[in-house]
């Protein structure tokens, strides 16, 4: 038995509320969640939270989740936004003395831009998700630094060379008309705007 398909028989078995299955999860993955928060340098305290954070949303989600093979990547990045949400309200919260003033604080604009980077660099995973598997897999192998020469992603793909193009077009048509990127490019344009122009 494989890697992914341990893992999809795990998941499978966790949507059926096992919880042996639910413990032997935790345990594969709670590795890859401490380092995440140590590379965002929280204290122990702080790591504990997200990691609680993670595997709660974790339970709320699993049976959403269609591709038991996106599972690390779901932890991944669920850890991610979690580390980057506690840094971010900690930046909110400034000790201050009020006897000496000081009570204006002013917008933290890296950490208000570091937010909207993440909520981007996740709406675009989610679009991903939302592809078929042979596409996604297509826009993913593009993307590799240093890039694939197209007779590798063909024999990693099993297409011809020549389809590769017209298969990269017609994803990322289909990537720009997902839910996930239909909602962020929502959310950008915000309101209308209002007032006179004459």
């Amino acid at each position: 038995m494989s890697v992914s398909d341990s893992l999809a028989v795990l998941v499978s078995r966790a949507q059926e509320g096992d919880q042996d299955a639910w413990d032997t999860i935790v345990e594969r993955f709670l590795p890859l969640v401490g380092a995440i928060a140590r590379q965002h340098r929280l204290s122990p305290a702080d790591a504990d939270d997200v990691g609680q954070t993670v595997w709660l949303r974790l339970v709320e989600h699993l049976g959403e989740l269609r591709e038991p093979a996106a599972l690390p990547g779901w932890i991944r990045t669920t850890a991610r936004n979690e580390c980057l949400r506690l840094l971010a309200a900690r930046g909110r919260t400034r000790v201050v003395d009020p006897l000496e003033g000081g009570l204006d604080s002013v917008t933290d604009d890296l950490t208000h831009a570091g937010l909207l980077a993440a909520e981007r660099r996740q709406a675009l995973r989610d679009a991903l998700a939302e592809l078929p598997e042979g596409r996604r897999e297509l826009l993913l192998l593009l993307l590799l630094d240093p890039p694939l020469a197209y007779e590798e992603i063909s024999r990693r793909l099993g297409i011809p060379i020549g389809s590769i193009g017209p298969t990269r077009a017609r994803a990322f048509a289909q990537l720009r008309e997902t839910t996930a990127l239909r909602n962020l490019a929502e959310q950008d344009l915000g309101p209308e705007p209002t007032g006179d122009r004459s």
